[in-house]
């Protein structure tokens, strides 16, 4: 996929890597973004290209009524997310249920909507903004994880079912990048902006699947071995007795 002249929508896009997705797209000649939000109106691009949006995946009158206005898509970024912190057995059983209910009926919901819309207009493309935690739990994780790893293989059911009607679904895993939902960890983070370019790229390579960074890139080659010594690995770097 060329960028240029792609009309896009990225939902989550007032803040960090949606917001980087969005400068992306115009910055390589999208023709259209329609940058989503729950306040749309604490969206503050300067550019005539973008459209703002009321999109809340916890919504779906809004994911209809998102994917009535932008008829025109070609290219869906779901990007939006929440990370609430709930574990899995001593947290509130309504936070856990809610980061199932974001990251995956929320994004799959989305997807729905808009796949007629991708379809008729030639197919396109899907990007699902994913995690390393789709892959492992780290401690403190366990909610965000379990439901990033449903978006990850709904990712992986979404792009086999839409495959006849030409769309290609990219997942894109990433570690930590420098954004307002990382503030309190202390490990390593990557630039935001690494995320869309590398995601952007690989559209236009037809990659199905985004590797950003080394961390990821090593959660992923540890999954054909045994698990212990990598979750040995794991809370020694995080200094988890």
């Amino acid at each position: 996929m060329n960028i240029a002249d792609q009309i896009a929508l990225v939902t989550g896009s007032n803040r960090g890597i949606g917001r980087q997705f969005v400068l992306e797209l115009l910055e390589r000649g999208a023709s259209r973004v329609y940058a989503t939000a729950r306040r749309p109106e604490s969206l503050d691009f300067d550019d005539s290209r973008v459209v703002p949006l009321r999109l809340d995946l916890l919504d779906h009158e809004s994911v209809v009524a998102a994917a009535a206005a932008a008829r025109d898509v070609t290219l869906l970024v779901n990007n939006a997310g929440i990370a609430t912190g709930a574990p899995l057995v001593t947290g509130e059983l309504a936070e856990v249920r809610r980061e199932m209910d974001t990251h995956f009926w929320g994004t799959l919901d989305v997807i729905r909507e808009f796949t007629p819309v991708l379809a008729a207009n030639g197919g396109g493309a899907i990007v699902n903004v994913l995690s390393a935690l789709s892959w492992f739990a780290g401690p403190g994780t366990g909610s965000y994880a379990a439901a990033k790893a449903a978006e990850w293989n709904m990712t992986n059911g979404v792009r086999l079912e839409l495959a006849a009607q030409g769309t290609l679904v990219q997942g894109v895993l990433l570690g930590a990048a420098d954004t307002d939902i990382t503030a309190d960890y202390d490990g390593p983070k990557i630039d935001p902006r690494d995320v869309p370019r590398r995601s952007l790229d690989g559209l236009a390579a037809g990659s199905i699947e985004v590797i950003v960074d080394d961390w990821t890139a090593m959660v992923k080659a540890s999954l054909a071995g045994d698990p212990a010594p990598f979750y040995t690995r794991i809370t020694e770097m995080l200094g988890v007795r």
